[in-house]
């Protein structure tokens, strides 16, 4: 375990060095994190309602259940959120669940997948956690890279084979799905996957388990059952209710894995580096693959050699799945479409598997190798015991092999910036006597997934500040547009005003038009103040919000105010 929490510190290492830091490939995921964990603390506090809420996106509300909520972390956290801020509270659960991730896979590992081989279960746990694309979603996502309740399901679901217990054993594999439910549902449906393709070819390789399927399908009964009744709620939330959506963008449904990333080392190895991985991913978040020629030759040549096991045979076939399937709708290799389709073409219609990022099965592709290692470790183990006489060559041979496919993927601190302080506008409150009766900040350039400082500033009030739009998955309610997710609220005239203004720096030609849409924007959204805090294009988004409404702005407490109240009544 101090191994473990070395690495977590040693990959976060600089945002706790540098209290002023912050994710440097990411800011935008970070300060949707820091609100979430505000929100969790407000609904402890204030019990206010968990699964959606109307600080964000005024006058509509943000459908929580169909974003990355993380309520099985933020409640709990709420002390560290209210004494020591968001900032301090998303570090710590990023850092923390890393470590909890290796913990956990070496509870698992060394107690059932290989009980006894503590070497073997430590190699095995310490990939799981800190391979290469867990340190990438390390970039401000630790809802990902916290996946320390999957060993715990995986372990659980095993013991429903016990006979007798079935009860008992339904009732806690129900309960830590819940947890995971409301920490990734991803992670969660591609753990079932992964289980059910795991299960049966055991079943097949080992018939001796078949006596067992009668208190296995009992105690599973019982999971789905009680996971179901506590889930419904929350699920039709997600699927039905205010705020929900019909399957990601169309874009975003076309991030894949390129075939080439899987030979490649990611930016956040120790032998890779930012311009041989540019291309290969969409973004330094989504380097799902990226193991290198040495560990790829390394695993395929340990399942060969341990192909009698049915497990081993069966974590090779559901990684070649996974594999497979994060390729997309199109495959890929070295940058450049080849025109031929990917059975996810096939699939990427369907109802929930609408919502999976293609890319995102690679992910689920480290923790099947983390298990192979730890099985050729323990096998290793075993011959060192069976050939004494040969114990050198064999330790020598096998940590050559190691080293050479695993020192060029150990991970590297994770890069950071300077965030820009959080205005004493806000910080002091000033805001305050802008927004009675119900009314909203309007911040300049509106949130989304390009700009979400917004949300950082809300965070830091406790989410009293209300703000106009934002940075979450909702639907496009557009005509014609099915209700499939956006990166923020459906456009209206103004937000798309300046969000011109923040990409070119230039301010569109302003009609009588334009300023009747900016007033009837500002009357939706209810707005009291408009501020515009410290940005590149600082100059023309001011020019553009001034010639708009024929309000001159005051400064103070490091923002431009426009006190709209005359205008929006």
């Amino acid at each position: 375990m101090a191994s473990f929490a070395a690495f977590g510190f040693w990959v976060t290492g600089r945002m706790w060095l540098n209290p002023d830091d912050g994710i440097r490939d990411n800011p935008t995921d970070m300060a949707q994190f820091e609100w979430m964990l505000a929100h969790g603390a407000r609904v402890v506090t204030e019990l206010a309602y968990p699964f959606s809420s109307g600080r964000m996106n005024v006058p509509e509300s943000v459908n929580l259940m169909a974003n990355t909520s993380v309520l099985s972390v933020s409640l709990p956290m709420t002390p560290v959120t209210l004494l020591f801020g968001t900032r301090a509270a998303f570090l710590l659960f990023l850092t923390l669940g890393m470590i909890a991730t290796a913990t956990a896979w070496y509870f698992l590992i060394s107690r059932v997948v290989v009980p006894g081989s503590r070497g073997p279960a430590w190699l095995g746990a310490a990939f799981c956690a800190y391979a290469p694309a867990m340190v990438s979603h390390a970039n401000a996502h630790p809802n990902i890279v916290s996946q320390y309740v999957v060993p715990l399901i995986i372990w659980r679901t095993l013991r429903l084979a016990e006979p007798g217990r079935w009860l008992r054993n339904g009732l806690l594999l129900a309960l830590v799905i819940v947890w995971q439910a409301f920490l990734n549902l991803e992670i969660l449906l591609m753990t079932a996957i992964g289980l059910a393709v795991v299960i049966v070819a055991m079943v097949i390789g080992r018939p001796e388990l078949r006596a067992r399927v009668r208190p296995f399908a009992a105690g599973l009964g019982m999971a789905a059952v009680v996971s179901a009744v506590l889930l419904a709620y929350p699920l039709y939330v997600q699927f039905f209710g205010p705020g929900a959506y019909h399957g990601l963008p169309w874009l975003i449904r076309g991030y894949s894995t390129d075939l080439a990333s899987y030979f490649a080392y990611s930016r956040e190895s120790l032998a890779g580096d930012a311009r041989s991985a540019a291309g290969l991913a969409k973004n330094p978040t989504e380097e799902n693959a990226f193991f290198g020629w040495p560990l790829v030759i390394l695993v395929v040549a340990l399942v060969w050699w341990l192909r009698r096991s049915a497990v081993v045979i069966g974590l090779a076939v559901l990684g070649l799945l996974f594999a497979v399937f994060s390729l997309g709708r199109e495959i890929r290799f070295d940058r450049r479409g080849t025109g031929v389709p990917g059975p996810w073409a096939l699939l990427e219609g369907l109802p929930v598997l609408h919502s999976v990022v293609p890319t995102r099965w690679a992910l689920a592709i480290t923790p099947i190798i983390g298990l192979i290692l730890a099985y050729g470790a323990a096998k290793v183990r075993e011959l060192t015991a069976r050939y004494p006489d040969r114990r050198s060559q064999i330790r020598f041979a096998a940590a050559t092999g190691l080293a050479m496919a695993l020192v060029p993927v150990l991970p590297t601190p994770l890069p950071t910036k300077r965030l820009e302080p959080v205005p004493e506008f806000v910080t002091s409150g000033a805001w305050r006597p802008y927004l009675t009766g119900g009314r909203s900040v309007v911040t300049l350039p509106l949130p989304d997934t390009e700009y979400a400082e917004p949300l950082r500033w809300s965070a830091r009030t406790r989410q009293e500040m209300p703000i106009a739009r934002g940075y979450f998955l909702g639907p496009d309610t557009r005509p014609g547009r099915n209700r499939v997710a956006l990166f923020s609220a459906s456009p209206r005239p103004t937000s798309t005003f300046f969000g011109t203004i923040r990409r070119t720096g230039e301010v569109p030609p302003i009609t009588e038009r334009t300023r009747r849409e900016a007033v009837e924007d500002l009357r939706y959204w209810r707005a009291g103040v408009v501020i515009l805090g410290p940005h590149e294009h600082a100059g023309a988004l001011r020019t553009g919000m001034t010639e708009l409404t024929g309000i001159e702005p005051g400064y103070a407490g490091g923002v431009w105010i426009w006190d709209v109240r005359p205008l929006t009544g």
